[in-house]
């Protein structure tokens, strides 16, 4: 039954409880945009003004045919560094791989809303499983407009059993091509922190346990008054972000570090960004940066992001490598799990976990 548009709790239950989503309160065809999402002005993303206007102000976009070009891993590092945020082409994850995992996106958020809600958080078998909407309900004054199933991988025999089965395999795959390209530039990170070489403890400290969400951002009536995801930075070491050709990811930059910049789509490509366990453990030298994704009155967009992060168990802090030259640490020791907890207890705020660990 559809919720009745003058009910604050008759939408939250159609959208949270039924597991129907903003999926589907878009399919309803509703004219304008109910309350709860109606985000704070200073929150909302204006196309008009914060879209790119001149083409030297752009993220990266880096070919990475010939991975072992020195140049590669400068332009790389430089742009970790200097923006947070490139897109690598040639990058030797299949397309078809990539274009494999999108229609298991889609093909998931087309089940119906009782099919998707057996891995809500009060139905799912695992902890690890888990279909939601905008992104800490109870913790918000105003919801995002997304929709997403969150896989948090522990080993394949598991994920086989637990996936829903409309994407495992997919994602699985996914995951699998990409670990290759994410040992290849964490390696390159790592050569500029003076880290020779990434032994198995340093290996399970940067990617010791993964995350991938299948994000879907349906069409929205008002945009402009709401956002897909709200301001912040990821707490991975590093995200690999697979996005669809709609666009709408826009990331703190420019000259000024306060322009938002679109990251417009290219076919083929991936988008990688610095999570805040990676600017804690380079001591700030990689930056962990401020991004969001825009609302869209036209079509619905996904994205499939893959969060490399630590172990919940690591403790982080700046690498020894980097602190050996007598470099002052910027961060203390945290708990990783501590630091996740941190995070998702509080709606997006910009870049105001890191804090947490700050010294």
């Amino acid at each position: 039954m559809a919720p009745t548009m003058t009910s604050p709790s008759g939408i939250t239950n159609f959208v949270i409880n039924k597991g129907n989503g903003v999926k589907g309160l878009s399919e309803m065809g509703l004219k304008s945009l109910p309350k709860q999402y109606i985000q704070p002005l200073e929150e909302r993303i204006s196309t008009a003004s914060f879209g790119i206007k001149n083409s030297e102000e752009s993220v990266p976009i880096i070919d990475m045919s010939n991975w072992d070009d020195p140049k590669v891993a400068e332009a790389i590092c430089s742009a970790a560094e200097k923006w947070g945020f490139f897109q690598l082409v040639n990058h030797g994850v299949p397309i078809e791989v990539l274009e494999n995992v999108k229609e298991a996106t889609h093909r998931f958020f087309e089940l119906p809303a009782e099919e998707k809600s057996k891995n809500s958080k009060e139905r799912s078998c695992s902890n690890n499983v888990r279909f939601g909407t905008s992104f800490s309900p109870q913790a918000e004054k105003a919801l995002e407009w997304k929709d997403y199933l969150s896989l948090f991988y522990v080993s394949e025999d598991e994920a086989s059993a637990l996936w829903p089965p409309a994407c495992k395999d997919e994602v699985l795959e996914y995951r699998k091509k990409s670990e290759i390209l994410i040992k290849r530039l964490l390696e390159m990170l790592m050569k500029r922190l003076n880290v020779k070489e990434i032994d198995q403890e340093k290996e399970g400290l940067l990617m010791g346990s993964m995350r991938i969400n299948l994000n879907y951002y349906p069409i929205c009536p008002n945009p402009e008054l709401t956002v897909g995801v709200g301001r912040h930075s990821d707490v991975s070491t590093l995200t690999v972000l697979l996005q669809d050709q709609i666009g709408g990811l826009y990331v703190r930059g420019g000259t000024d570090k306060k322009s938002w910049i679109h990251v417009p789509p290219v076919k083929g490509s991936l988008v990688i960004n610095i999570g805040d366990a990676l600017q804690i453990m380079s001591n700030g030298r990689y930056k962990s940066i401020e991004h969001r994704v825009a609302a869209n009155g036209i079509k619905n967009r996904i994205s499939v992001p893959i969060f490399v992060n630590p172990r919940p168990l690591d403790l982080i802090s700046p690498l020894p490598e980097v602190l050996a030259s007598g470099e002052k640490a910027v961060y203390k020791q945290v708990l990783y799990s501590d630091y996740v907890k941190h995070f998702f207890r509080k709606a997006h705020d910009g870049k105001s976990t890191i804090e947490f660990a700050k010294i």
